[in-house]
């Protein structure tokens, strides 16, 4: 049998094995998708349950949380309360080791993501943020990111200070605000006997289960018909609403890019205004003494000059760099549609010839 301290470093008990992959039990992802999708097209949340084993998060449960309110604070923290005693009651994980958030055309990148994220892993160090991009899951592969803050975003937000100084020296653009990990989708044994004997159904066999309707091929049904049979969906050149909702996206995050640069510009015109009257007062200062003192007259009392001119405080870099993520995030969208479908479009267009 194995050791208290073999035991110990394998869960990972005093936690210095850092979360390197997500394991996603397959219940847990059906519960994901089918509370995203009831939902659409309103942003949904809710808990993941698990434990960390050796460096992989493994997450067996999850359940919805009620919507937010003005007043319904109290109220989820109550209901989350209460769900975890009723989890732990019938014997299933309740430790919390993260959140999952629904999102639509991969637009997730705010600031009450990162708040809410942040305190996450304030609390439990190595919590999770599963995504799940309900219209992208729709065009036919289902999309789930794992996420986590990076240690030197965690370290600025906690001093809330987001200065191009401080982002210089801290190395951070929005391409490192994140780090993405691994996910792998674990069934039981029971399930992918069912997957398999629903794979290899042929016309003398009949297949009921408990949750799925009663399968059994007819004459009339082509030979050796599976009921996991393919699907040519992948063969549509349809794409083009999914992709033109994605530069709608990417335009109207452009122009709030130029807002944001645009205030910044007004800062740095603030600050060049500033400096230059305290330039031309020192300047004045500097003569009129030079003057007193030819004459034989005491010069000037120094003066607090950065009391009299206040340069203006550097506005928050962090709205920035959201929405320098948010352009990113489109332009790979685009790029992972587009290609594919102009792919399609040319394959066509020499069948035709």
């Amino acid at each position: 049998m194995p050791s208290n301290k073999e035991l110990s470093a394998a869960l990972d008990i005093e936690g210095s094995v850092p979360i390197h992959s997500v394991q996603l039990d397959a219940m847990v992802v059906l519960k994901i998708v089918k509370h995203c999708r009831e939902s659409i097209p309103a942003t949904v949340t809710g808990q993941l349950m698990g434990l960390d084993v050796n460096g992989v998060l493994e997450v067996t449960h999850s359940f919805p949380m009620p919507k937010n309110n003005q007043d319904s604070e109290d109220d989820a923290s109550n209901y989350q309360v209460q769900m975890m005693r009723c989890l732990r009651e019938v014997n299933v994980d309740d430790n919390s080791v993260g959140w999952y958030q629904s999102t639509n055309m991969g637009n997730f990148m705010n600031q009450s993501l990162i708040e809410h994220q942040f305190e996450f892993q304030q609390a439990l160090s190595k919590s999770v943020l599963i995504i799940h991009d309900v219209a992208r899951s729709s065009m036919g592969n289902i999309n789930l990111r794992a996420l986590r803050l990076t240690p030197a975003f965690m370290k600025l937000y906690k001093e809330k200070k987001f200065t191009t100084e401080a982002l210089t020296k801290a190395k951070l653009t929005f391409s490192n605000i994140f780090e993405e990990l691994p996910i792998t989708i674990r069934n039981t044994a029971l399930l992918t006997a069912l997957l398999y004997e629903l794979e290899t159904a042929d016309e003398s066999i009949e297949v009921s289960t408990s949750h799925l309707t009663t399968y059994k091929s007819t004459a009339s049904a082509p030979a050796n018909k599976s009921v996991l049979a393919p699907s040519f969906d992948v063969l549509d050149l349809s794409l083009d609403p999914y992709v033109a909702k994605n530069l709608e996206n990417l335009m109207d995050t452009i122009d709030d890019h130029h807002q944001e640069q645009g205030n910044y510009a007004y800062w740095q015109r603030s600050v060049e205004r500033e400096n230059k009257k305290k330039a031309a007062y020192l300047l004045n200062r500097k003569t009129e003494n030079a003057r007193r003192t030819a004459s034989g007259q005491a010069p000037l009392a120094n003066e607090d000059v950065d009391a009299m001119f206040k340069i203006p405080a550097e506005p928050s870099r962090l709205d920035h760099l959201l929405i320098s993520g948010q352009i990113d995030n489109y332009c790979k969208q685009i790029n992972e549609f587009a290609g594919p479908t102009l792919g399609k479009l040319f394959a066509v267009g020499e069948l035709q010839k």
